[in-house]
């Protein structure tokens, strides 16, 4: 029984106006009965023939049903009928009958099988039947939809078609922009006469899997995607971007030649920073797809030896929203071609893109020789690194207890060491709490005197000691001596190969022992490391007692904080069920499932993320805050005085309020001077102080009510810029106007280095100071902002500085935390270290990443999901905390009417498998939840 199916466009645009084969169209009389399994009529050989050599390109075929073995199975016939049916080679075919319009035919919508920039090839096998004498023109074409704007349509290929015979219609196309919607059809004979199809074939030369199965294609054989890359056809393709630009073969009297091949260009008579040489790829690259970018670059004149040279995409979008997306960039010399390299993603449909290098001062020529741009490559996962025999907790110090006298301690510089006695024999508290017990310390310190330089003091070479990927903690007693004018900063500092790491840093104001902590890790070979103290000034002693540098067995201290997020997160439930007859539920097996933790562990995000389906689809399902990286930031929303941009955070938040998702304000203002707009710098002090006034109530007043947090001054340890140009009181005042402006919101003060001991601008005491100082002169700071911007954690430097904060009695949040190694799996070592500290500890409150997606992120190698949406190890092990931060449980309803459990705190489901009596609605069997003094109803 043959299925017919209708279906119709609403107001269609004529085709008569955009058709190119619709005068072409043969006329013919109407046949009584279309040849609907007559297949010998047709020309089964050529049918055959032309099966076979597009058999190798079905495997990327994006048409789903290409050879109507499932029916009409995605197609639909357009204001016509089609069935299908088969012939007695067991290959099947549609027939289109009830034609009225040569238009009308069989349709497929390809919306997201098709991208900006490749060509496809469309193959297919076509007849016709009917009332015809000879021949008619069947024509492939492509019909884009957009919200905003009339129809557009696409001529791709025609074919005439003899009676009875088959033929193959191919054509090509290619997508300048991306519509809405793309709808691909075969139509042309004239009315009465059916279209017959076979098979059809839309395939890109090359195409990669993606995890739903769909095909996607890009630039072939991941081909460079620049045109005349090397200059070869002169400066075709190629244009200055607010310059002009110049094509060589020699520069400098002969000095400058092509690093390769015989040509290389110049962007000459840049006046600004951004002029340079650009080439548009709009119609070549695809959105979602990642690029990596290889650029042989060079300097020349204005007296400029060396210089920063970027990178940089352009993008439009179709509503002419632009971007600026960074590639790269390379520190460039006049002497010699250097290599720069990068990667990019686009997440919206662009209707046009640039890439282009730009960043020397002006006068000064870039020269470049080639660019390359082309799907980058997948990198493999990276394996556990093998670490053998970790010796966790073992001290890699030679003689740290001095009974050797210095040996083989050496001096750095030409200060001078000596072994003295009157240390500390306990062992610092954050090294006593990833060690437990531990022997006494020797009583012995070295003393450091004649130092002339503040780099000066006692080193060790440490090289052959050291493991790659392990995390190591510094610990040790330090103090200096008389004579120094204020605080003096000492610090354990790691020499890799001449590259200097920092390994803690303590600041001292007295004469006293104080308590040094930090970490660091390896992660290359190196050649050389040696570890030094230094810090003071000149001519102040130091005193250095108990160096400890020991691996840290992380995995031990996850155990222990197992067992402290069940004392401090889960709390005792007692499911009360109750109602008209819940006797006959005593000994109900229940099944209880967590749905929802309500901890907050939120993201940053950016606008152009959420052009990105994929991305928003990983992050409302996976976190439960939003903060926005750059759109709420004052020289986002006022780049230019008195110019607005509200849109971007207008759109974020609509994102986060359509999935529930809670928002942090990220930030009214930010106190460091290079990050506060020149408009702003140029302001008298009265305006400076109108400027402020109107930023607090343009920002706060049009969000009222919509965000739980606001950062009011960002990073206040570290900058004070408005504080240096308005005065003290500012800072407070800035928490009060916001506070009266917006009552709702919890205001938090936001800082960086805060928890790894190696800032001592932003100590824990340091932050301490400056939230009491605030208090006192009138600010209602909520909450404290750790940002978390970490290397190589250990958990005990992370909790001692969340026990210090702590008795301000103020919920702490980290608000901006990222992780960064080579290697997933360290770098979820990273992440979990965080993570759980975070979550073990009563006063922290919430968890913000600093973003998870590749090429969006602030930190190299810090992403958990890759640019093309591959979820990493560390992006896994994230997944598995969340997982296991959800409780579940099973039991029977006891005589009182009641099932007992511990959990987490969140939306739970319950479920009665089964009752002595049929329970039904009319029961009303109300199941409550009991906590210590609360009652909540369970759905």
């Amino acid at each position: 029984m043959r299925k017919l199916w209708t279906w119709c466009f609403k107001g269609r645009v004529s085709p008569t106006n955009r058709s190119p084969s619709n005068s072409q169209v043969s006329m013919g009389k109407t046949m009584e009965n279309p040849p609907t399994c007559n297949a010998e009529n047709l020309n089964s050989e050529r049918s055959e023939r032309n099966m076979n050599n597009s058999r190798d390109s079905v495997a990327s075929n994006i048409i789903v049903n290409h050879d109507f073995s499932r029916g009409l199975d995605s197609w639909h016939p357009n204001c016509c009928h089609a069935f299908v049916v088969s012939a007695e080679s067991g290959r099947n075919h549609a027939v289109v009958t009830n034609r009225n319009e040569h238009w009308q035919g069989l349709e497929q919508d390809i919306s997201g099988k098709v991208y900006v920039g490749p060509t496809y090839t469309v193959s297919a096998h076509v007849g016709i039947s009917g009332p015809i004498q000879s021949s008619a023109v069947v024509v492939a074409t492509l019909k884009l939809e957009s919200r905003h704007s009339p129809p557009t349509y696409i001529f791709i290929g025609k074919s005439s078609v003899s009676k009875d015979q088959w033929a193959t219609l191919e054509g090509k196309f290619q997508l300048s922009t991306l519509p809405d919607r793309i709808v691909f059809y075969l139509e042309g004979p004239s009315p009465g006469v059916d279209l017959l199809i076979e098979s059809i074939v839309i395939s890109c030369p090359h195409t990669i899997k993606s995890e739903d199965t769909r095909s996607c294609c890009f630039a072939p054989g991941d081909e460079n995607i620049i045109l005349n890359p090397t200059f070869e056809d002169g400066l075709n393709n190629w244009s200055g971007r607010g310059c002009k630009i110049a094509l060589h073969d020699s520069m400098g009297d002969g000095k400058i030649m092509p690093m390769s091949g015989k040509f290389f260009a110049s962007a000459t008579e840049r006046t600004q920073n951004w002029n340079g040489i650009q080439q548009e790829i709009s119609a070549r690259v695809q959105r979602k797809l990642a690029y990596e970018v290889t650029a042989i670059v060079r300097i020349f004149g204005n007296n400029v030896s060396n210089s920063d040279v970027r990178a940089t995409l352009w993008v439009q979008t179709p509503d002419s929203r632009e971007q600026y997306i960074g590639i790269g960039n390379s520190q460039v010399t006049d002497k010699d071609w250097v290599q720069l390299q990068g990667k990019f993603l686009i997440n919206a449909s662009p209707s046009k893109v640039v890439v282009f290098l730009e960043g020397p001062p002006p006068g000064t020529d870039i020269l470049l020789n080639s660019l390359v741009v082309k799907h980058a490559e997948k990198v493999p996962p990276s394996p556990p690194p093998v670490i053998e025999n970790p010796a966790f907790g073992v001290n890699i110090i030679t003689n740290s207890s001095l009974y050797d006298g210095t040996t083989p301690w050496f001096p750095l510089g030409s200060c001078t060491l000596s072994v003295q006695i009157g240390s500390p024999h306990i062992l610092p508290p954050m090294a006593r709490d990833s060690l437990g017990a531990h022997e006494p310390l020797s009583g012995r310190y070295i003393l450091v005197t004649n130092r002339t330089q503040t780099w000066m003091g006692p080193a060790q070479m440490i090289t052959d000691k050291l493991q790659l990927f392990l995390t190591y903690q510094v610990s040790a007693w330090v103090r200096i001596g008389s004579g120094a004018s204020g605080p003096q900063n000492v610090s354990v500092a790691i020499s890799v190969d001449n590259q200097w790491v920092n390994g803690g840093q303590v600041e001292i104001n007295g004469d006293t022992w104080h308590e040094i902590a930090g970490s660091f890790r390896i992660e290359k070979k190196p050649d050389k490391v040696m570890v030094y103290v230094q810090g003071p000034a000149s001519g102040v002693d130091v005193m250095l007692a108990g160096l400890q540098i020991f691996p840290v067995d992380r995995h031990a201290r996850f155990r222990h904080l197992k067992r402290q997020t069940d004392k401090i997160r889960k709390r005792d439930i007692i499911l009360k069920f109750s109602g008209s007859d819940s006797s006959s539920l005593v000994g109900t097996f229940v099944k209880v499932r967590q749905t929802q933790n309500s901890f907050p562990i939120g993201s940053c995000i950016s606008r152009s993320n959420i052009d990105n389906e994929d991305f928003v689809d990983f992050f409302t399902k996976h976190f439960n805050w939003a903060v926005f990286g750059n759109e709420l930031k004052w020289y986002w929303t006022e780049a230019q005085q008195g110019n607005f941009n509200y849109k971007d955070a207008d759109d974020l938040l609509a994102l986060c309020q359509s999935h529930n998702i809670e928002a942090r304000g990220h930030c009214i203002f930010w106190d460091v001077a290079d990050a506060i707009q020149s408009w702003i710098k140029s302001l008298n002090t009265d305006d400076l102080r109108t400027a402020v006034r109107n930023r607090l109530n343009g920002l706060l007043t049009r969000y009222k009510g919509k965000f739980k947090h606001y950062d009011v001054n960002n990073e206040m340890l570290h900058g004070s810029f408005f504080q240096d140009r308005l005065g003290k009181d500012t800072r407070a005042n800035m928490f009060k106007t916001a506070n009266q402006l917006d009552p709702t919101a919890t205001l938090f003060v936001n800082d960086y280095h805060v928890e790894d001991g190696c800032d001592t601008r932003s100590s824990p005491e340091k932050y301490i100071e400056q939230i009491l100082d605030l208090q006192e002169q009138g600010a209602p700071v909520g909450g404290i902002g750790i940002q978390g911007h970490i290397d190589n954690p250990v958990g005990p430097i992370v909790c001692s500085a969340l026990d210090k904060l702590g008795i301000l009695g103020l919920p702490i949040w980290f608000t901006e935390l990222d992780v960064s190694s080579i290697n997933e799996y360290i770098r979820g070592d990273d992440l979990e270290v965080m993570l759980r500290e975070a979550f073990a500890h009563p006063a922290v409150e919430g968890i913000m990443l600093w973003g998870f997606w590749e090429l969006f992120m602030s930190r190299e190698n810090a992403h958990l999901v890759n640019a093309e949406g591959d979820v990493n190890e560390a992006g896994q092990r994230l997944l598995s905390l969340k997982k296991e931060w959800m409780s579940h449980a099973c039991g029977r309803i006891d005589e009182q009417g009641q099932l007992e459990f511990r959990g987490f705190q969140g939306s739970y489901e319950v479920e009665i498998v089964g009752a002595k009596k049929h329970v039904t609605r009319e029961d009303e069997i109300l199941v409550g939840l009991i906590l210590p003094q609360s009652w909540l109803l369970v759905k």
